[in-house]
């Protein structure tokens, strides 16, 4: 047999077969696997942090995490090539969030989450979308300023938040003898406030003034202090993801390069009179990666 024959089939058989393995390498995997398996994205959301995520009066999701996964949902639609994919939405709290994702229940996390590396050992994030802090909610004739006029009292936090741990360190550090509420939600937590079970309400300031403006009376309350924590918000997905992660970054990279981004910020956030600050549009500028 012809030596040269031999080593032209050899190499052949090679090519087609590194051909083949790289086909197999470009097939779906982790979310966007379970996704166009299931033929449905579902989207995690908070049940009333305004203006992040709530319900309309149809009982619909909106707010402005819901309208940037929306977005990603679409991007996943195109990428998968499936227009007949179905969205679906599950409400999720501080408790559930991260079970619901890690289990599968949920495909990603839109709402109010900070992220923080103990988390980064259970879940990942998008980039960040939003930068908070935690203040304080009160009645304005409380006489409670700053954290410190809080001793003795009563404040809640909501269960498995950021807030519900600054508020135990800083109760802790500052030995303010603070009786600590946890809340299941921000609706448990404000009817706490507005019956007088409690004397304030640790979350993050942007949150407290979704609280504020959907009240009955809000001239009553009001939020203050000094920034208490650096809470910069992301959307949460599933760990070792890198094809859904560089999915959900590049749809935001697209919203600030485009403008859409500020345009669904003020569409949201003017709502409770929060205009884009010089810092925000700056770190949205910082995350304007390139295709």
């Amino acid at each position: 047999m012809n030596t040269n024959i031999v080593i032209r089939g050899a190499v052949l058989g090679l090519m087609l077969a590194c051909a083949g393995t790289g086909a197999g390498a470009q097939e779906f995997y982790g979310t966007l696997k379970k996704i166009k398996d299931s033929g449905t994205i579902i989207i995690g959301h908070n049940e009333d942090s305004p203006p992040f995520a709530s319900f309309d009066a149809a009982g619909k999701p909106q707010g402005y995490s819901i309208d940037i996964c929306n977005k990603i949902a679409e991007a996943v639609k195109a990428e998968l090539k499936m227009d007949n994919l179905t969205v679906k939405f599950q409400a999720v709290n501080g408790q559930t969030r991260t079970p619901l994702l890690i289990n599968g229940t949920v495909d990603l996390v839109c709402a109010t989450t900070t992220n923080t590396f103990s988390r980064q050992k259970q879940v990942d994030f998008l980039n960040t979308m939003f930068v908070t802090g935690n203040r304080l909610l009160v009645k304005k004739d409380s006489g409670i300023k700053e954290i410190e006029d809080l001793k003795g009292k009563v404040v809640s936090a909501n269960q498995g938040t950021t807030n519900e741990k600054v508020l135990n360190e800083l109760n802790k550090r500052l030995n303010l003898g603070i009786k600590v509420l946890s809340t299941k939600d921000q609706p448990q937590a404000w009817e706490a406030l507005e019956s007088d079970r409690t004397d304030a309400h640790m979350t993050d300031a942007v949150v407290e003034y979704g609280l504020i403006a959907k009240a009955k009376n809000p001239a009553l309350y009001t939020v203050t202090g000094r920034l208490l924590s650096f809470d910069p918000y992301a959307i949460v997905i599933r760990r070792d993801d890198s094809a859904f992660r560089s999915l959900g970054n590049k749809v935001l990279a697209d919203l600030y390069r485009s403008g859409e981004g500020e345009k669904i910020y003020t569409k949201w956030m003017s709502t409770i009179g929060q205009p884009l600050d010089a810092d925000l549009k700056l770190l949205m500028s910082m995350q304007n990666y390139p295709d």
